[in-house]
């Protein structure tokens, strides 16, 4: 095997890692939980620092490992995996550029609109297998559909949710 054959494959498991660590700390943010409160409740198995480097891409993480991440995060494991083979613009979107919606929140805004949104957004949850149940982030795909349960713009989406109190990171 040539040098440039072991670079790229090096390269292509960063790449992975990095993608990985990015599930990690999404599935953790979605459970609302910082890197000390997983360690102080996993009675330190998943120190604050190694689970850092997993979601920064800087440390890989074993099958067995992940395994007991998932378990600990009640999530199956391909929660905590890279849908795909390759990065989307849309998928590699930073979390503060999209739209979280706390579910709590909506579940108690009264009206047909707010009811129609949380059952659009259950269908969703259903379809991502998404477990937390307390907040979802929505993806531009879906933003569309959410315009005309609103009655509103896409550029006014985050606006909209404002109003009815239920947007996250407001």
């Amino acid at each position: 095997m040539s040098d440039t054959g072991l670079n790229e494959e090096q390269l292509d498991g960063e790449n992975y890692s990095f993608k990985v660590g990015e599930r990690l700390r999404l599935v953790r943010r979605q459970k609302r939980m910082s890197l000390q409160e997983v360690e102080a409740e996993s009675t330190h198995e998943f120190k604050a620092s190694v689970l850092g480097a997993y979601e920064r891409g800087e440390r890989a993480i074993s099958v067995p490992r992940l395994s007991r991440l998932a378990h600990f995060y009640d999530v199956p494991v391909g929660q905590l995996l890279p849908r795909g083979d390759g990065v989307t613009e849309d998928s590699a979107m930073s979390l503060d550029q999209q739209v979280t919606i706390d579910l709590d929140r909506l579940a108690r805004v009264p009206g047909a609109e707010a009811a129609v949104l949380g059952r659009f957004l259950a269908m969703i949850q259903a379809q991502r297998r998404e477990f937390n149940g307390s907040s979802l982030t929505i993806r531009r795909d879906d933003l569309r559909t959410i315009a005309c349960i609103l009655d509103t713009g896409i550029d006014e989406i985050a606006d909209r949710l404002d109003e009815l109190g239920v947007r996250l990171g407001a």
